[in-house]
């Protein structure tokens, strides 16, 4: 069985309605930090279940609920989540990790290493210089190539 899952960082408090129209229908989200506000999150819950990491602007009691960094499988896949990707230590493809997911510097990346897909959505909260903004989508299954769908939410 496949599962779509919605990939989204850096919302900095703001969840536009490009995000979540964009969103509907996957079958879970991960949140790579920087959320910015607790009623993101409670937002994104109401799409689908959530996985979300603390990033660097989340502060105040309302962010202690959120770990560093999160471990998750779905779809059959091992995720590992972090906010900022020069802060990972540890060795995905030894641990059994699949895709590794950051958010932090607003800019899409994606690249496979060793066998391991390293995803950042890009930043989908406020604009920051002229970078666009953008979440991520990817199709979870246990077998095949993982090809993440950037969206682009437009001049928005």
């Amino acid at each position: 069985m496949t599962l779509k899952i919605g990939v989204i960082s850096d919302t900095h408090g703001l969840l536009r309605p490009e995000a979540e129209h964009c969103l509907a229908g996957v079958s879970h989200i991960i949140h790579a930090g920087d959320i910015g506000a607790p009623e993101i999150v409670d937002r994104l819950n109401r799409i689908a279940p959530v996985t979300a990491i603390r990033g660097n602007v989340d502060t105040g009691d309302w962010a202690r609920r959120f770990l560093d960094t999160e471990t998750l499988r779905l779809g059959g896949r091992g995720l590992y989540v972090l906010h900022d990707l020069n802060q990972l230590t540890i060795k995905p493809k030894e641990l059994g990790i699949d895709v590794v997911i950051s958010g932090h510097s607003h800019r899409v990346a994606i690249e496979t290493v060793d066998g391991v897909l390293y995803l950042n959505p890009g930043s989908a909260g406020r604009r920051r210089f002229k970078l666009p903004i953008t979440l991520a989508t990817l199709d979870l299954d246990r077998v095949g190539a993982l090809q993440p769908v950037i969206h682009d939410l437009g001049n928005v």
